[in-house]
């Protein structure tokens, strides 16, 4: 007698407690029946087992984004535009698993489609059973691939066949009805596109204009008439590994050359070049025609406040360790220099003249800043080599802050408490406590950044807000009932009138510009102010960036 033939295992499944309220599968006959339709047509489609469990892996592996961050991760370690390509992507993923679950199946739900037609190698071990409408997955999936492309389209192209694979793996294993795949995709989408709307990419340098606008300035084609301080201790350069003298005994060999020794004045040493005294202490020699340096961004400034008081021209070669400036005027490399001394190409750029309790002014090429910001700048610059800029900008931030205390200062009448105060000469990128380098030389204007320790919780406001690289600032801009929460404040101004002691006993105050410190008494009260000088200062640089 034979036995009756033993039905496939039925897949278990509850149903959800709540199932929504719009519940379009009943709601809308059309859509029901388009659901009917293509689910059934999708059930039908025969792959093959290979293909069918590879499907059923690949849904699994995007369970709570794991997926996804899998991917921001790798992309994350291609660079800086990985690096944006992955915090867009998984924010917008962030945005998009949010509104899925816990608007929109609680606003639509509806129940989902059983999945017993389906051979066993195609079916979930478990079944999700939240409500149906729209799919969290294709959600997610249609998220991280618009946020990916939206910032590196190339990287969105590797992505997109992914997220598509994502999105149909919920028809193919009975997971979702069509209509909650196309609109969770949809969603996603929407989602990514409104938050680049919100929280635009910050602009990047402008390489194919020049720095500031052309000026006249000398033809030197073998370096006669240019006097050059070269400063050895100032590092290998992280724009080049050249040799400085080398480099100007090969290319420019009629210049004149000082090897700046330890006790050596280095304004001292300009005076006299500009005025026709060689640093050997020959009174016969010609007066410069132009004044040069190798080194960092500290004696950089030193050498542009000679220039500026002679009225000469700078030449700038980037052998320091650190050469912000360098690298904001297009002077990328030694040869970059050397053809613009030989062909005679310039342009004025704007500096900043800082004075400290009346005395003679500085001149202020890159930044100026008290509080955390150059403790948080040197942190960052020892780690970004290993970690990348953005994330050697939140692991120095959290270290800094975590053992800050906040300074006092009058800023233009107006006394406020902060972790950290910067003025960048001209505006910088990106839009957040450390920024890391110029758009242009010539806007005219101080970017000034302060972390505002007043409010509550600023230290682990103005930690988030960097971790944001920037975001919280652009999305206060569009939606400005945001702004008054953030601990981070920015604006741009002309000039600055400060003052910080209060006449108490307190710590030094440690003032930073260029790279160099200038420890002030805590104990009295200290005027400050920093005044943009559009246009002060020429530079050798190159007139047609694209050309190079």
């Amino acid at each position: 007698m034979s036995s009756a033939p033993v039905p496939p295992p039925q897949t278990p499944r509850r149903k959800p407690r709540f199932t929504g309220l719009v519940k379009p599968h009943e709601a809308f006959p059309a859509v029901a029946r388009l659901d009917r339709r293509m689910n059934d047509r999708t059930y039908r489609r025969q792959l093959g087992p290979r293909a069918d469990a590879a499907l059923v892996r690949l849904t699994t592996a995007a369970n709570h984004s794991v997926l996804w961050m899998g991917l921001g991760a790798g992309l994350a370690a291609t660079g800086a535009r990985g690096r944006r390509a992955a915090v867009r992507g998984l924010v917008s993923v962030a945005a998009a698993s949010a509104t899925a679950n816990l608007l929109g199946k609680g606003l639509f739900g509806g129940d989902r489609p059983s999945a017993d037609p389906l051979p066993l190698v195609r079916r979930l071990r478990r079944y999700p059973t939240t409500p149906s409408f729209p799919s969290g997955h294709s959600a997610t999936a249609g998220a991280f691939a618009a946020g990916v492309a939206l910032e590196w389209p190339a990287a969105g192209l590797v992505v997109a066949p992914v997220a598509g694979a994502v999105v149909y793996s919920r028809l193919h294993v009975g997971a979702h009805w069509f209509s909650d795949v196309v609109g969770g995709a949809a969603l996603g989408v929407g989602l990514a596109v409104l938050g680049r709307w919100l929280v635009p990419s910050p602009p990047g340098p402008e390489r194919d204009v020049p720095a500031g606008p052309p000026t006249d300035v000398p033809a030197l084609l073998d370096g006669e008439g240019l006097f050059v301080v070269v400063n050895t201790a100032a590092g290998s350069g992280r724009i080049l590994k050249e040799d400085p003298l080398e480099v100007l005994r090969r290319d420019l060999p009629k210049a004149q050359v000082h090897v700046l020794a330890e006790g050596d004045d280095l304004r001292e040493i300009y005076d006299r070049a500009a005025r026709g005294g060689a640093s050997d202490g020959d009174s016969g020699a010609r007066p410069a025609r132009a004044l040069g340096i190798s080194g960092g961004d500290g004696t950089v400034a030193t050498a542009a406040a000679a220039a500026r008081e002679h009225d000469l021209p700078l030449v700038v070669f980037p052998g320091g360790t650190l050469n912000h400036f360098a690298k904001a005027a297009d002077l990328t490399s030694m040869s970059a220099t050397v053809d613009a001394v030989r062909t005679g190409s310039g342009v004025r750029v704007d500096v900043a003249e800082l004075r400290v309790d009346g005395h003679d002014p500085m001149t202020v090429l890159n930044t100026f800043s008290l509080g955390i910001y150059p403790e948080l700048v040197s942190q960052r610059e020892r780690a970004e080599k290993r970690l990348g800029k953005w994330p050697a900008t939140v692991w120095a931030t959290a270290r800094v802050l975590r053992a800050a205390a906040p300074l006092k200062v009058s800023v233009d009448g107006v006394v406020g408490s902060y972790w950290s105060f910067f003025a960048g000469v001209n505006r910088y990128v990106p839009q957040n406590l450390a920024p890391v380098e110029r758009v242009r030389l010539d806007d005219g204007v101080l970017d000034v950044r302060t972390g505002r320790a007043e409010k509550r919780y600023s230290r682990a406001r103005l930690f988030l807000e960097t971790v944001a690289g920037g975001g919280a600032s652009s999305l206060a801009e569009r939606v400005r009932p945001l702004e008054r929460h953030l601990a981070l404040d920015a604006w741009t101004t002309p000039d600055l009138s400060l003052q910080f002691g209060d006449g108490t006993p307190h710590d030094p105050v440690i003032l930073a510009h260029d790279g160099e410190t200038l420890e002030l008494d805590g104990d009295r009260v200290t005027d400050a102010t920093l005044t943009m000088v559009p246009g002060g200062l020429r530079v050798y640089a190159p007139t047609d960036p694209a050309a190079g």
